[in-house]
């Protein structure tokens, strides 16, 4: 799936690990209406006509590093890979608004499938003025060597992956030298993906080239900007104007990509040293202070600073009669407790000039399941835990604060507006604590039961059936207690029960038993304790749901707890495991040490093509381990891997978005993971910046972007309403 800021060459080992924004509608409505419906939240970029902005400037922009590579398709390439590729290289297609790609002028006159049979054919005809900053043409040439470069022939290519590029049978010039010609061995929906970004031929034509020529640095490229430098020393890559672009001049003169944390970004802002910067809802709250303590006057002398009523602002409201006094007397404390408010209005007001502005991410977070063995290895648990989450009450907790909309995602192959949305989650059902707990009961878990332990043995889980006398992972903070997060799925089960034996279950659950037959051995569940804690076999229901502990994790932390809750009305307790940052990914969720986790994915506009390595079924290797690719639940389907197979490999567009949906259920009912909602995009940016911002799902125009002219106005966006 593809990532706001990360192109498809890099996303097999991207993963988001924070939290955010805003959920998916569940579209109701005539049986004519479109399900993809529009985005939830649109780009909020302080949109401005060329006119209004003046020329020149540099752009001062957050980013979280510099890359190690400039080259998208190698494994270790990041998100700044991406916005470096954006701003300096050609894109065939980029993504509009809705998330859906659309051909890009300034390289393309047309590109269009003109043949089906014996093979699909796709003919691209370039812009006549498309050229390479050494002075040569864009033609077939290049084409041709990315596709030898990607087409996982060559091993001595180090590619981060090939998808698409595989089924290319051979690519030759057409009729002149502005045409090319890409004729495909097997027919491939998502031909739209390829060749963005294209690389010349200097960079692609052999493995050294390939491999070590664009890692840190790019002398031919063709896009508004150039790179101008990569300074490891101060962690900041420049670019500058291309001198040889044809399209629109960059307003900018150049835009750079500097090295700041997040925790650092709003310090920076406030000394003028950044322009644009993604953000944490703690410095939205900061910037929000600023904005309303200027709305009210900084005071006089004696006065003091106004009073803010937002929590946090009680130091500058303190004394503020008679600050002037107090920091010019004798008493030290109250001196340097004064001195201390001062020095926050001083930074409040640096951030004056700065606003937030707010869309969604394409990416949204979801609740994974580990059915690789334990407890959720049966599907009845699964279901049981997603069928007892209130989706819509966790996706309020995240986005209301933030004042986006607050709607849970219904589909893990798409997002609300994108054009293979729809809301599948009916596969699965609302919050139902009673269903939640017959489907337990089916499973054989039940309240009351004993529970038998050995010495040192672990409650039921992942953790405590793997590695019961592992020690604790150093750093590594537990916490045993009633469990809040779920997943349920109702689909092709062959192992569920009847629908008429579950309501059976679930009015004897009402009622304050549970059939003894499903209580441990000689064991009955008592009346009236169908909400406690569950047990099978002498063996407790306790679920290890494992989290990042750093300090931009917050909004997990407070997910999990809402979860933790949920989970603990129908009896599920969790042991809650806050683990390192750097090695919660590595060492937890690709390796399966979990039984519940919060993460996110990238929405891709080529689900059939960037998906399914997220969602097929793992196979045996040859060396006896289990090969997930990126399907980290464990949790996969024949059903799933041949409907994806269908679905990149027809021409018709419709049959392609009716396979995927039928996928997107399928996935709903295997219930390995839940989508919860859409992250929130939250991006600070100097109030007369135009034409940047939070992006949302469409790729940003670097040469539009710049500062308004002295009185210039931008139209109103939605940080502006």
């Amino acid at each position: 799936m593809a990532p706001h800021g990360l192109s498809r060459g890099a996303l097999r080992s991207v993963i988001f690990l924070t939290a955010g924004a805003l959920a998916v509608t569940a579209l109701a409505g005539c049986a004519s209406e479109d399900p993809a419906g529009k985005p939830l939240a649109g780009p909020d970029i302080a949109p401005a006509a060329r006119p209004l902005v003046a020329d020149g400037g540099t752009l001062r922009w957050a980013v979280d590093s510099v890359p190690e590579t400039l080259n998208t398709f190698q494994a270790d390439a990041d998100a700044t890979t991406t916005r470096v590729a954006q701003a300096v290289l050609p894109s065939m297609f980029r993504l509009d608004e809705r998330g859906r790609p659309e051909l890009n002028p300034d390289y393309l006159e047309s590109a269009k499938v003109v043949g089906t049979e014996p093979r699909q054919v796709v003919l691209y005809k370039l812009n006549q003025q498309a050229v390479w900053s050494d002075g040569r043409e864009i033609g077939a040439a290049d084409f041709a060597a990315q596709w030898r470069a990607l087409s996982g022939k060559e091993s001595a290519y180090w590619t981060a992956r090939n998808a698409g590029y595989e089924r290319i049978e051979r690519i030759e010039r057409g009729a002149n030298d502005l045409e090319v010609k890409v004729t495909f061995a097997r027919p491939y929906a998502d031909w739209r993906s390829l060749f963005s970004p294209l690389y010349p031929k200097d960079v692609m034509g052999t493995p050294d080239a390939f491999n070590d020529g664009a890692r840190r640095k790019l002398k031919v490229t063709a896009g508004p900007f150039a790179v101008k430098k990569v300074d490891r020393k101060d962690d900041e890559i420049t670019l500058t104007r291309n001198p040889r672009w044809w399209g629109s001049q960059a307003k900018l003169d150049e835009i750079v990509l500097r090295a700041v944390p997040r925790d650092k970004r709003a310090a920076a802002l406030a000394a003028g040293a950044l322009d644009l910067a993604e953000i944490d809802p703690e410095t939205v709250h900061r910037i929000g202070l600023a904005a309303r303590s200027g709305s009210k006057g900084a005071g006089t002398p004696l006065q003091g600073a106004a009073p803010l009523s937002a929590p946090g602002s009680e130091e500058i409201a303190a004394d503020a009669l008679h600050s002037w006094a107090v920091a010019h007397g004798s008493d030290g404390k109250a001196a340097e407790k004064e001195t201390g408010a001062r020095k926050k209005e001083r930074r409040l007001q640096a951030l004056r000039d700065v606003e937030v502005r707010r869309s969604l991410e394409p990416a949204y977070t979801q609740l994974a399941l580990n059915g690789a063995d334990g407890p959720l290895a049966d599907e009845r648990v699964r279901r049981a835990v997603a069928r007892a989450l209130d989706r819509k009450e966790l996706a309020g907790a995240v986005l209301k604060p933030l004042g986006l909309p607050a709607e849970p995602v219904g589909s893990h192959l798409a997002l609300a507006g994108q054009a293979a949305y729809a809301d599948n989650s009916g596969a699965l059902g609302g919050q139902d604590t009673a269903e939640a707990q017959a489907l337990l009961a089916d499973a054989g878990w039940v309240p009351g039961g004993p529970v038998k332990r050995k010495k040192n043995e672990k409650a039921a889980g992942a953790e405590g059936e793997k590695d019961a006398g592992k020690k604790k992972e150093k750093g590594q903070e537990k916490e045993s207690e009633g469990g809040d997060d779920g997943t349920y799925i109702v689909g092709d089960d062959d192992k569920a029960p009847a629908e008429a034996d579950r309501e059976k279950k679930r009015h004897e659950l009402k009622q304050g038993g549970a059939p003894g037959a499903y209580a441990p051995k000689g064991t009955a569940a008592p009346a009236g304790a169908a909400a406690g804690a569950l047990a099978k076999d002498g063996k407790a229901l306790t679920l290890r749901f494992v989290l990042p502990s750093g300090p931009g994790s917050r909004t997990l932390q407070t997910v999990a707890e809402r979860i933790r809750r949920m989970l603990d009305r129908v009896g599920i307790s969790t042991e809650l495991s806050k683990v390192s940052d750097e090695s919660y990914f590595k060492d937890h969720i690709a390796s399966g040490e979990y039984d519940l986790a919060l993460y996110s994915w990238p929405a891709s506009a080529f689900p059939a093509t960037d998906a399914r390595p997220i969602y097929a079924k793992p196979v045996p290797a040859a060396d006896g381990s289990l090969n997930v690719e990126q399907n980290y639940t464990r949790v996969g389907t024949d059903q799933v891997d041949q409907l994806f197979d269908q679905a990149v490999s027809t021409l018709n567009e419709g049959e392609t978005k009716s396979l995927i949906r039928k996928a997107d259920s399928r996935i709903w009912a295997a219930a390995g993971s839940i989508p919860l909602y859409q992250r929130p995009q939250l991006t600070a940016a100097r109030k007369n910046l135009a034409n940047a911002g939070a992006f949302g799902f469409q790729t940003p125009v670097y040469e539009d972007m710049g500062f308004l002219e002295k009185g210039a106005r931008p139209a109103a966006g939605p940080s502006k309403k």
